[in-house]
């Protein structure tokens, strides 16, 4: 005997048989399989429509210049972020809040000048950072000190100043040569005498008149403020002080003169 169904049956087994909808994706990327490609389209921002699933964001030669708090949607699963020949030149500090999955981070090829320890602190799980080819003059070791999984990192063409701000660098790099590649390219770009000479070829000679602190601007105006009034205050206290000594002094004289015996001669 034939069996009938009835039309909400019919309904619900098209409803299995429709595909499910894919994961978001924005249009002007190209996504599959948890990678979306929006590179070269002219980009300004990161878009934010990206599905949460995504495990790999490239977004290089786009015109993307600052990544602001938050610039990414939650991607918990992102394991790989390409920031290439963009024109970057700043990151808050707060830009790559969500991404603490992120294992490698590619910014080279940009500009970037500097790059603060709370750029990074959201990043735990990175193990791969480039930022060759940007600006660099300096870079502070408190920036690196904040991924503790880092074990590779890209620092090649930037203009280092191989001053004695170079120092607090050029020490993190002598306790971690195994996880900075491509060694020998890291060049000082001034002063002038040292252009293109190897920051590893340094040794510890070569920072000796480093050792002392100079003073810093705010050190002098310190100085300059409370020198005056400190010498001011000691002229003022010697004064009180002698003053102090003189009466009492004085004093002393003339509570003498009053204590001595006195002679009365008779008429």
């Amino acid at each position: 005997m034939g069996c009938w169904m009835g039309p909400s049956t019919v309904l619900a087994c098209l409803l299995l048989l429709r595909p499910l909808p894919s994961p978001a994706c924005p249009a002007v990327c190209r996504c599959s399989l948890g990678e979306a490609d929006c590179s070269e389209r002219a980009l300004r921002e990161v878009p934010q429509s990206l599905s949460a699933n995504t495990s790999t964001l490239w977004l290089g030669y786009n015109f993307i210049t600052v990544l602001g708090p938050h610039s990414f949607p939650p991607l918990p699963g992102l394991l790989l972020l390409s920031l290439p020949h963009n024109r970057l030149g700043l990151i808050h500090s707060q830009a790559l809040v969500g991404l603490g999955a992120l294992q490698e981070l590619d910014l080279s090829n940009n500009y970037l000048t500097v790059l603060t320890p709370e750029t990074f602190l959201p990043l735990t799980s990175l193990a791969t950072l480039n930022l060759g080819s940007n600006v660099l003059g300096e870079l502070e070791p408190r920036v690196l000190h904040t991924l503790p999984q880092l074990q590779t990192l890209l620092l090649q063409d930037n203009p280092w100043v191989c001053s004695c701000g170079i120092l607090p660098l050029w020490r993190w790099l002598s306790h971690n040569r195994e996880k900075v590649r491509e060694k020998n390219l890291l060049l000082c770009r001034a002063p002038e005498q040292l252009n293109k000479y190897p920051i590893m070829a340094f040794g510890n000679e070569s920072f000796r008149q480093c050792q002392e602190t100079p003073l810093s601007a705010q050190h002098y105006i310190t100085f300059l403020i409370i020198g005056p009034f400190s010498f001011m205050a000691s002229i003022f206290f010697c004064t009180f002080m002698g003053s102090i000594i003189v009466i009492y002094h004085n004093l002393h004289r003339e509570s003498h003169f009053w204590r001595r015996p006195r002679i009365c001669r008779g008429r």
